[in-house]
């Protein structure tokens, strides 16, 4: 079937998606902006750039996430490629990005060049993120799951981003090294939370560690001391009510300056803490 760039974008509004969502389906199809699709609606669609499209649309409508469809995601600035294997990266972590950078900016007179880790990298979204913000970093990230960690390195390739991945649980991976500043956005959603239906598509280990949503932060927390240089910082982020329990958590294991700062929506998003405490 051949059809136009307006027919194109009717079917799939037909079809159940949003108008925006239709223009950056056909956009990746033919390889053109989306403002072009506007201007040129009468251009035809040879029978196999549309099938390819009704491809898009059909699993697009099928509520798989626009950003498996297209197969990348913006963070930061940085164009990343993602898939099922990892989690679609969101407007939330980028705070987390933004504090590392504070705090390496803050101290880059007396650590010129900082050794940082990022914990469960998945696509390598934050690890990318705080290299490309913060070239003198001398960035590390870790992940259990080893098809995740092949794309963020594929990504760091594309980007020419010099980090360096390392496969392995949290800090198990890190091979006893110690580092300046940590950060991690670990599962932290209970397994038994409804909103998990909605996250089907994306992969269940990088959404919930277990009954409370607390393990994983947990666990990240009362093994940090062993890796973190003196005043160095960990920041994690954490659903919005976990910020108390969090706080409570970097507390009892001898964080100090602790602190939580707030999404966009006005949500407890992160919450950090410097180490040693006292």
């Amino acid at each position: 079937m051949t059809a136009t760039v307006a027919q194109a974008l009717l079917f799939a509004n037909a079809s159940g998606l949003t108008a925006l969502d239709a223009q950056v389906l056909l956009s990746k199809c033919l390889g053109r902006e989306r403002t072009w699709l506007l201007a040129f609606d009468d251009a035809p669609l040879d029978a196999g750039r549309y099938e390819a499209f009704a491809a898009l649309v059909a699993r697009r409508a099928g509520r798989e996430p626009l950003a498996y469809v297209t197969g990348e995601k913006e963070f930061c600035g940085l164009l990343l490629q993602v898939g099922p294997a990892v989690l679609i990266p969101r407007p939330e972590t980028e705070h987390l990005v933004e504090w590392g950078v504070e705090i390496l900016q803050q101290r880059a007179a007396n650590i010129p060049w900082p050794r940082v880790v990022d914990l469960g990298t998945g696509s390598g979204a934050i690890a990318l993120a705080l290299k490309a913000a913060h070239p003198a970093a001398q960035v590390e990230a870790t992940d259990v799951d080893v098809a995740a960690l092949g794309l963020a390195q594929h990504n760091a390739k594309r980007l020419a981003l010099d980090v360096q991945f390392r496969p392995g649980d949290w800090w198990a991976a890190t091979e006893n090294q110690a580092f300046h500043l940590a950060l991690c956005n670990p599962p932290y959603i209970p397994s038994a939370d409804a909103h998990l239906a909605a996250l089907a598509h994306e992969p269940s280990l990088a959404l919930t560690p277990g009954t409370t949503g607390l393990e994983a932060l947990q666990k990240v927390i009362q093994t940090a001391p062993a890796h973190l240089h003196p005043t160095a910082w960990l920041l994690l982020e954490h659903g919005f009510n976990q910020a108390a329990a969090v706080s409570a958590l970097m507390q009892r294991h001898g964080f100090g300056r602790i602190e939580t700062r707030r999404d966009l929506a006005g949500l407890p998003r992160c919450t950090g803490g410097c180490w040693p405490g006292r």
